[in-house]
């Protein structure tokens, strides 16, 4: 007779985040470690996944039903380690690494075949770490020789790009060049089963490979790589640690890191970066006529040109809103109104102008000049859709994050952001307010600000091609960002960035969170006095040295009543 067994699970009901022992019955005897599980919890059916196995030394209820495979055993201490960094239940990340439907078997995986001489001639050999890269590099090459630098090693190479669009045409062109690629979460068996090359976005840095070889990520630095919804996890530090306990390499492309990406190291440049950025035209509207509309002359005459090529989308003009509102700029000189203590933006509040930390607030008139009258500058996306239809004389395509993918478009595009992922080609980028960028109220809005102008760079190709150009219409002619952009060199800034980061104990040099909801105070009391506490109306920010102790922190907090959103940076 065989010796009962018994395991230790955890159910999917995050409110209750801790284990308990189920006895394995007969029905129940192919389960293993990190397999789903259905279980009667408090009179509930409930899923779950096994922890481990532990002595039945008690009665214990059976479990339910066996629900195939789960997260291999090898991720379930990364996975606690997850929940512990990001204070999320366990459960959070267990059904993150869990597939959508239910695996009872997995697939052999092939191996992973050598490249043919004409394949691996076009690799590019890159030392791990973080390589600094121009936005309009192929990162294909640096990926291949990854590949071939891993091919020997134990596990699967996996590779992220910020969105499932990209790594769909990824695989295609990988799988062409003789790859075995498994994709994202909708080929989880796949995965699972230790394919030789891992393919997606931010959720494949929790693919559920038993090892990995080795590790890419194109644009570490992409916000899309970090979850806006609680848990507030992100895939670079998910898959840095996941390469740290396996020992194996890991390459991260960025064409600006920050300083968070750099942890302290140094960063390597890839070829001819300072080339491979697009030709910048910047407009400086304190100077231009103030009857102009939309669209400065300069700005006009580039989008006519661009109009008398024959590409299907010629023209795509950028609105990205970052801030509260639209800015304020001086009638009579053009400057902006902006904080003398920190030098952000300005907005109008009961009558007087402030910054957002409401470091000086005063009357409403121009530093610069010193002239009262002050107005509002430029328009939001379908507004200046219409103005610059009117301007151009054409019909114009409008395109936000919650426009049809499937629509078709005009040679004339306005939008925002969304555009990247809907314009693969085009002659022309007009940024329309490149300041909203560089006088966004939060730490990384220089980073921001470039990484844009690469995006936009992608789609008119680069200076050294001469296909196209990038056209940024602003107030801030002298900014340090716009030079760098024209010298196509921005390590200066990244050089400030770290240096910054360091004076003000930012991450790396130290760890955050921010609380809030209606139990945020009864919560932060609790920790106030282990460590510094502030407050900003109903959101408090907590600052630890370190993410561990700022975890160990958080980990003894009793959760009060009330909504509580904790976003750990």
């Amino acid at each position: 007779m065989a010796a009962a067994r018994a395991v230790r699970i955890v159910t999917e009901v995050g409110a209750v985040d801790r284990p308990f022992d189920y006895l394995v019955t007969e029905s129940t005897a192919d389960v293993g470690l990190g397999d789903r599980v259905r279980v009667d919890f408090n009179h509930r059916s409930v899923r779950g996944w096994v922890l481990a196995e532990v002595d039945p030394t008690r009665a214990l209820k059976p479990l339910g039903r066996w629900l195939g495979y789960g997260p291999p055993p090898e991720m379930l201490d990364l996975l606690g380690w997850a929940a512990r960094r990001w204070y999320a239940p366990l459960s959070r990340f267990l059904a993150a690494a869990s597939p959508a439907t239910r695996v009872t078997r997995l697939p052999d995986a092939p191996g992973a075949a050598s490249l043919t001489p004409a394949v691996a001639s076009s690799a590019m050999e890159v030392s791990p770490g973080v390589v600094v890269t121009a936005p309009t590099m192929d990162p294909i090459a640096l990926i291949l020789g990854a590949y071939e630098r891993c091919r020997q090693r134990p596990g699967s190479l996996v590779v992220l790009v910020p969105t499932e669009t990209w790594a769909r045409r990824l695989r295609g062109r990988l799988e062409q060049r003789g790859c075995a690629v498994a994709f994202g979460d909708r080929e989880w068996d796949r995965a699972r089963a230790g394919w030789p090359v891992v393919l997606g976005a931010r959720g494949a840095a929790l693919a559920p490979v038993p090892r990995i070889s080795g590790a890419v990520i194109a644009d570490a630095d992409d916000d899309a790589f970090r979850s806006s919804a609680t848990p507030t996890w992100d895939a670079a530090t998910v898959l840095r640690e996941r390469c740290r306990r396996d020992g194996a390499p890991l390459w991260m492309t960025s064409m600006m890191p920050s300083p968070r990406l750099l942890e302290g190291r140094p960063f390597e440049l890839a070829g001819d970066v300072a080339g491979g950025w697009p030709a910048l035209v910047t407009v400086d509207r304190r100077q231009g006529d103030p009857h102009d509309g939309a669209l400065a002359r300069d700005s006009l005459e580039a989008a006519h040109r661009a109009l008398e090529g024959d590409q299907a989308v010629a023209v795509v003009v950028l609105l990205q809103r970052l801030g509260p509102g639209r800015l304020l700029a001086c009638r009579r000189c053009g400057e902006l109104a902006r904080c003398a203590v920190c030098f952000q933006a300005e907005r109008e509040v009961d009558g007087r102008l402030v910054c957002d930390d409401a470091h000086d607030p005063r009357e409403r008139f121009c530093r610069h000049c010193g002239a009262t009258n002050l107005r509002r500058v430029g328009p939001g996306v379908t507004t200046l859709a219409r103005d610059v239809s009117a301007q151009l004389g054409r019909p114009v395509s409008e395109v936000t994050a919650a426009t049809d993918a499937d629509e078709p478009l005009e040679r004339v595009v306005v939008g925002t952001e969304a555009v990247f992922t809907r314009v693969r080609r085009c002659a022309v980028v007009v940024v329309a307010d490149f300041d909203q960028y560089l006088l966004a109220p939060r730490a990384a809005a220089r980073r921001a600000a470039v990484v844009a102008v690469g995006k936009a760079g992608r789609l008119v190709g680069s200076r050294r091609e001469g296909r196209g150009a990038v056209v940024v219409q602003t107030r801030r002619g002298d900014d340090p960002v716009l030079s760098a952009l024209l010298r196509g060199d921005v390590t200066t800034l990244v050089e400030e960035d770290v240096a910054t980061a360091r004076l003000l104990g930012l991450p790396p040099f130290g760890a955050l969170a921010e609380v809030s909801g209606e139990g945020a105070a009864d919560f932060v009391a609790q920790i106030d006095g282990q460590l510094d506490v502030t407050a900003s109306g109903d959101t408090f920010t907590v600052r630890a040295p370190d993410a561990e102790t700022l975890a160990g922190a958080l980990a003894t907090v009793e959760r009060p009543p009330g909504r509580v959103r904790v976003a750990v940076s």
